[in-house]
């Protein structure tokens, strides 16, 4: 019976009542130490028993040498072990994971970690007898823990979870589901859970999954580089992140890379736009996609200088001199930058030919100038870009070309719905033609400035001109004070076809509106009235927040504390903050007031101490220039940075982002898909300095 004990599950702390009468209470308790008993012999004098939160602890060394037990300490590595007979119980100091090696190897986690409580270990009492099979008696009447070796137990798990898709011992070859058998109501209060990968020797590893559905199914995609045998756990925690329940295998890491292609099936014809995707069974960095014509033996790599998003999708659109027999493959690259290909699959690409007219849309209101294109998948000697009454249909070519776009602003001559379409001849003559497009013309003339931009602020010489759908007589370029609504004539009576520099002077700081006035038949054609500031102070520039050397350690213990309540890789935390200010050297500062921002992130609005005037790009007319905005400022970097995961954990937009936030390479990428940068090689920058700085080592985590 003893030997069936041992060999089953072991480790689980129950909780030891203390109190069996009526009439206990704690000034009895505190007046009357417990005393502990092992084998008839009382051990109390060498180290009393301790109760905290209603668990009784005991000092494992006494009592497990008083059962004849061989008990060891490795203080480097904070672990006790012990030996009897043909079982090992091996635990470390913190962690709740403890191993059990008789005839079979048990990993079990317990409720209570071990823990050095006046130099000596301490664990659970339930612990001896689990670990021993033995059996623990309470004497109330007298406060006696009695430790009996000639008696045996019966062993109850004391979290009644268990992972259900995996067997202790298996072998992982690569990507793999994770799920627990439904737990009952007593874990009503659970609100996540989170699988973790340790290492069996620091009991220290990484979440690989994470989610607020306890009995859902997740995804674990492995790293190659965790190998060997390794520890699982899936662990309960409440609301408050603090841990209830638990069940812990452990696992034999083999990962056998296996990259798939997906978005093309073997000896398919293709017709039309084709999505490619990678189904890869291990973390990926980045990956490329080789594109060969079989026909023409002509290879296209994508991904080749700016490397793709391997959880993303890549769209090809072929055109159709590019029609003929196919290979198709992805090859997929890990941390260390070592390739995995996958199989070639064959498909015949015959796409049909196709045309159609960009830039505007149906039902547009023409007032500015319009980028018409021709998008099509096959090679022109003739474009016309049509005008079209709709009632008569009678045409008009607004352009001929050989190929290419036209920016379009129509004359005042026309007005009314219209319809515009492309049409284009092939290099063998034959005609295509767009399907049209209605648009409504207003019939004015029309004046548009350029080189100034809404809000701008000018400091400098600027070159004013303007752009009309007439050809004007002249133009004048007049500033009106915001304020005051008094005029001032930047340039009278011009050329419309030169510009016309307006040099700031002193007597013009403020904010004012500018408008340029075109002369056309006799009349007056005007353009919009643009906002602008006239600024010729001082002003700061963005300012370092610490010393560069030592920015890295502020950022991490910033990461590592977000981490530990949102579940955010801090490595990607801190590569985000290296990557965003330069190493804590350049944070915005109010550029008229010196107002230092404690800004981050570059998150634009009002924050707890307001806002500061920084530059930003923005596009007017066509033409990029830079405005003065509004970017969120804090009362210190604390703030900053907790403002920051709010908004990646709030916003509906960055859900697919929260969803793999725990893993800092797949969340790199997820950041890059959700729009939070335009970078191309954002992901890959961030990764980079993850990998440069060691920084996945903040991510580690113990149960």
């Amino acid at each position: 019976m003893k030997k069936k004990v041992l060999n089953r599950t072991l480790f689980f702390l129950l909780v030891i009542p203390l109190v069996f009468s009526p009439w206990f209470s704690l000034h009895l308790l505190a007046a009357q130490p417990i005393r502990l008993v092992v084998d008839g012999k009382d051990i109390t004098s060498l180290t009393s028993p301790v109760v905290e939160n209603g668990r009784t602890l005991v000092p494992i060394r006494f009592v497990a040498e008083e059962l004849g037990a061989e008990v060891s300490w490795n203080q480097k590595d904070r672990r006790v072990t012990i030996r009897k007979d043909n079982q090992l119980v091996s635990m470390k100091i913190d962690s709740r994971l403890v191993l059990h090696q008789g005839e079979e190897k048990q990993y079990n986690l317990i409720d209570v970690a071990p823990k050095i409580i006046n130099g000596r270990t301490f664990v659970p009492l339930r612990f001896i007898s689990n670990a021993f099979g033995i059996g623990i008696e309470w004497d109330g009447t007298e406060r006696i823990v009695h430790v009996d070796s000639s008696k045996t137990s019966d062993v109850e798990p004391f979290f009644n979870i268990k992972i259900s898709t995996l067997n202790s011992g298996q072998v992982i070859t690569g990507k793999t589901d994770l799920q627990i058998e439904p737990i009952e109501d007593n874990l009503s209060g659970g609100k996540e859970i989170r699988y973790l990968l340790l290492d069996p020797n620091t009991s220290e590893g990484f979440i690989i999954a994470r989610g607020n559905g306890l009995t859902d199914k997740y995804t674990w995609i492995p790293n190659l580089m965790e190998k060997g045998e390794k520890v699982l756990v899936a662990a309960i925690y409440d609301e408050n992140g603090q841990f209830l329940a638990g069940d812990a295998i452990y696992l034999d890491l083999n990962i056998i890379p296996k990259v798939s292609l997906v978005g093309v099936r073997e000896g398919e014809t293709l017709n039309d736009i084709i999505s490619l995707e990678a189904d890869i069974n291990f973390i990926a960095s980045h990956i490329k996609y080789v594109i060969t014509n079989l026909d023409t033996e002509t290879i296209e790599i994508i991904g080749e200088e700016i490397p793709l998003d391997p959880y993303g999708q890549y769209k090809w659109e072929p055109e159709l001199k590019e029609n003929g027999n196919y290979s198709f493959k992805v090859i997929a690259y890990d941390s260390e930058n070592k390739a995995y290909e996958s199989e070639s699959i064959s498909a015949k690409v015959e796409v049909n030919p196709k045309l159609a007219l960009l830039g505007i849309y149906e039902g547009q209101t023409i007032e500015k100038p319009v980028n018409l294109l021709a998008s099509r998948n096959f090679d022109v000697s003739e474009t016309e870009y049509i005008l079209k009454d709709p009632k008569s249909g009678e045409e008009q070519i607004i352009k001929r070309m050989p190929y290419g776009s036209y920016s379009w602003f129509p004359e005042p001559e026309l007005s009314g719905q219209k319809e515009v379409l492309v049409r284009v001849k092939d290099s063998k003559g034959i005609l295509y033609e767009s399907k049209g497009i209605k648009v409504n013309l207003t019939g004015k003339p029309l004046i548009l400035l350029e080189g100034v931009g809404p809000n701008q602020v000018l400091r400098d010489p600027t070159k004013l001109k303007v752009r009309s759908n007439v050809d004007l007589d002249s133009v004048s370029y007049v500033l009106t004070n915001q304020k005051t609504g008094k005029q001032k004539i930047v340039a009278k009576d011009k050329d419309p076809l030169v510009e016309q520099v307006y040099t700031p002077a002193r007597e013009d700081i403020g904010y004012w509106s500018i408008k340029a006035i075109g002369q056309y038949k006799g009349k007056e054609v005007i353009s919009e009235n643009v906002p602008i500031r006239v600024y010729l102070g001082e002003t700061h520039k963005s300012l370092p927040i610490i010393e560069k050397d030592k920015f890295l350690d502020l950022a991490s213990k910033l990461a590592k504390d977000s981490w530990n309540k949102t579940g955010m890789s801090a490595a990607l935390q801190t590569a985000q903050s290296i990557l965003e200010t330069g190493w804590g050297q350049s944070v915005p500062v109010d550029k008229y007031s010196g107002k230092l921002s404690y800004n981050l992130f570059g998150i634009k609005g009002k924050g707890p101490k307001g806002s500061v005037t920084y530059n930003t790009w923005e596009v007017y007319n066509g033409q990029t220039y830079y405005v003065d905005a509004e970017f969120r400022a804090y009362n210190n970097v604390e703030e900053s940075w907790a403002d920051h995961k709010s908004f990646l954990l709030n916003s509906e937009r960055y859900e697919p982002f929260r969803q793999v936030m725990h893993n800092s390479a797949q969340g790199a990428w997820a950041l890059k898909r959700t729009g939070y940068a335009t970078d191309p090689e954002y992901a890959l920058k961030l990764m980079r300095i993850i990998k440069q700085y060691n920084l996945q080592e903040l991510d580690k985590t113990k149960i």
